[in-house]
C-alpha cells in the first residue's frame, strides 16, 4: 500500500518562501518512475506544478512554476521536495504530492499519476 504524506504547508506573506516535503512509503522512491506536485485552489481546477523522474532526477515544470518553484528528490530519505520562492496570493491552494505506479514509465504532468497524498495547505496573504 503506497502512502504519500505531505508536510510544510503554512501561512506566509507575499514574497515569502516555503519548502514542501512529500514522504513516500514504502520506499524506495525510485519504485515510482515519476513523482510530482499539483495544487488546487478553492473553486478552481487542479493545476500541475512540477514533476521529477526519480531515477535520473530530470525535472519537468509547467510554465508558471518554472521561475519560482524547484522540485527535487532525496533517494535516501524517500522524499520529494518543492521549494517555492517569491510566493504570491494566487499561490494559495492545497498542494498535493503524486506518484506513478511501479508499472508506469512515463513522467508526464498531463497524465494521471495514480497515487496521491492528502494535501498540505499553503496560504499567502
Amino acid at each position: 500500500h503506497v502512502q504519500l504524506v505531505e508536510s510544510g504547508g503554512d501561512s506566509v506573506q507575499p514574497g515569502g518562501s516555503l519548502r514542501l516535503l512529500c514522504k513516500a512509503s514504502p520506499g524506495p522512491i525510485d519504485r515510482h518512475h515519476c513523482m510530482g506536485w499539483f495544487r488546487r485552489a478553492p473553486g478552481e481546477e487542479p493545476e500541475a506544478i512540477a514533476a521529477i523522474r526519480t531515477g535520473d532526477g530530470r525535472t519537468f515544470y509547467t510554465d508558471f512554476a518554472r521561475e519560482r518553484f524547484t522540485i527535487s528528490r532525496d533517494i535516501v530519505a524517500n522524499t520529494v521536495a518543492l521549494q517555492m520562492n517569491s510566493l504570491k496570493p494566487e499561490d494559495t491552494a492545497t498542494y498535493y504530492c503524486a506518484a506513478t505506479p511501479s508499472w508506469v514509465f512515463y513522467c508526464d504532468l498531463s497524465r494521471d499519476f495514480g497515487y496521491w497524498g492528502q494535501g498540505t495547505q499553503v496560504t499567502v496573504s
